[in-house]
C-alpha cells in the first residue's frame, strides 16, 4: 500500500494544506478495487478541490459533481460582485422579501458570531471595504482613508442593525453587507453534506484552504493535513490528524517574510483600519463556516482576546502564528497533531 503527499489548494493567500492522500490499488482477492477519485475547479475566486473514496468510480463522479452543483449555488446567490444574487438587491434596495433560507441561515449564523467575537467579525463591513478601495482606484487619492472618513463610515457597521424577521432581511440606511468570511465555509458545508446525502462516507473538499474532511482513509487512519511552512514551501509547521473536522486559516503570510510587506487584507470591523495583530490563525471546528469566521475573528481580535474566545468555544480549537513568528496553540490543539513519519 502506497500513499502520497498531495497539495490541494491555497489558504486564502497564505499558506497551503497538504494532505496524505489514499493511492488507488486493487485488493489481492481482485474483487472490489477502492478509488479516491477528485475534481478541480476554479469556484469562488479559488481552487476547489472535491475528492471521495469509492468503491464505484462513475458514483464517485456523479457525487463529485452534485457537490460541485451545490457550490455554485451557494456562490450565485451569496456573491456581491453578482448583480443578480440576493445579497446584492439586499445591498442595493436594503431589504430582501422572501430571502432564501441559505441566505437567512448564513446571516443569523454570522450575527451569532459577531456577539461571540465582540464584534471582531462583522459582516456589515463593506461600507468600510467600499471605502478603502475608492481610495486606490482609478479616480481615487492613492492615499488612507482620513481619520474622519473612517469614523463617519464606522456609523454604518453595526451587525445588530440588520434585521431579520421570517424570511424578510432588512439593513439600515447606507448599510451593505459581504458574506466574504463566510460563504465559502459554507459552501464547503453543502458540498460534504452533497457527498453524505450521496451516501459517500469518506472523502474531503478543499475550497482555497477552507476544508472539511469526513470519514477515514481506505487504511483506517485520519486525514493528515499539514500547514505549510512559510519559510519552506515543501514543509510543514505542523500536521493535524482529522477526522468529520474542518480546518481554516486567515492571516497575511507576506509580514512573515518582510515588516514593509503590504498590510493585511483583513480590515477591524471595531476600528476600520486593517487588522496586523497576527501573520495567521488556524482554526479546527466541527464545520467549515465555524472554521472560516472563527479563524478571521481571532486573526483581528490579536493573540490574547483571541485565545480567550476559543478556549471558551466547545470544540474549536486554534493555532495561530504572531508577527514576531511565535507559534501558539490554544489547550486542546496539540490533541490533534500528529509527528511526520
Amino acid at each position: 500500500m502506497r500513499y502520497k503527499t498531495v497539495a490541494i489548494g491555497l489558504i486564502a493567500i497564505f499558506t497551503v494544506l497538504f494532505v496524505i492522500n489514499y493511492v488507488p490499488e486493487q485488493n489481492s482477492d481482485n474483487t472490489v478495487e477502492i478509488i479516491s477519485s477528485s475534481q478541480t475547479r476554479s469556484l469562488m475566486d479559488t481552487t476547489v478541490t472535491i475528492s471521495v473514496v469509492s468503491s464505484n468510480e462513475t458514483h464517485a463522479s456523479e457525487s463529485i459533481n452534485r457537490a460541485f452543483e451545490s457550490m455554485y449555488y451557494v456562490d450565485e446567490l451569496m456573491n456581491n460582485y453578482d448583480n443578480e444574487s440576493e445579497i446584492s438587491t439586499l445591498n442595493d434596495q436594503g431589504m430582501v422579501h422572501d430571502a432564501d433560507p441559505e441566505l437567512v441561515y448564513v446571516i443569523n449564523r454570522s450575527k451569532y458570531y459577531s456577539y461571540i467575537s465582540g464584534g471582531a467579525f462583522d459582516i456589515s463591513i463593506q461600507p468600510i471595504l467600499d471605502l478603502w478601495a475608492s481610495k486606490y482606484s482609478p479616480g481615487g487619492t492613492y492615499q488612507d482613508p482620513t481619520p474622519d472618513e473612517i469614523k463617519e463610515t464606522l456609523k454604518l457597521v453595526n451587525y445588530s442593525a440588520i434585521r431579520i424577521e421570517e424570511n424578510n432581511i432588512t439593513l439600515d440606511d447606507g448599510m451593505k453587507i459581504t458574506l466574504g468570511g463566510v460563504a465559502k465555509g459554507y459552501a464547503v458545508d453543502m458540498a460534504i453534506e452533497s457527498m453524505i446525502n450521496d451516501g459517500i462516507t469518506a472523502g474531503f473538499v478543499n475550497a482555497g484552504g477552507d476544508g472539511k474532511f469526513i470519514g477515514n482513509k481506505p487504511d483506517g487512519s485520519r486525514w493528515r493535513v499539514g500547514l505549510q511552512n512559510p519559510d519552506k514551501s515543501e514543509e510543514a509547521v505542523t500536521i493535524v490528524d482529522v477526522r468529520d473536522m474542518a480546518v481554516t486559516t486567515s492571516g497575511n503570510y507576506e509580514r512573515y517574510f518582510s515588516d514593509a510587506a503590504k498590510v493585511s487584507h483583513i480590515a477591524d470591523p471595531r476600528t476600520g483600519y486593517s487588522s496586523e495583530n497576527l501573520i495567521s490563525a488556524t482554526v479546527i471546528a466541527d464545520n467549515a463556516m465555524d472554521a472560516d469566521a472563527f479563524a478571521t475573528a481571532v486573526f483581528v481580535l490579536g493573540e490574547k482576546d483571541g485565545m480567550i474566545m476559543i478556549e471558551k468555544l466547545d470544540g474549536v480549537e486554534c493555532l495561530i502564528i504572531t508577527t514576531d513568528k511565535r507559534i501558539i496553540r490554544s489547550s486542546g490543539f496539540s490533541s490533534y497533531e500528529t509527528l511526520t513519519d
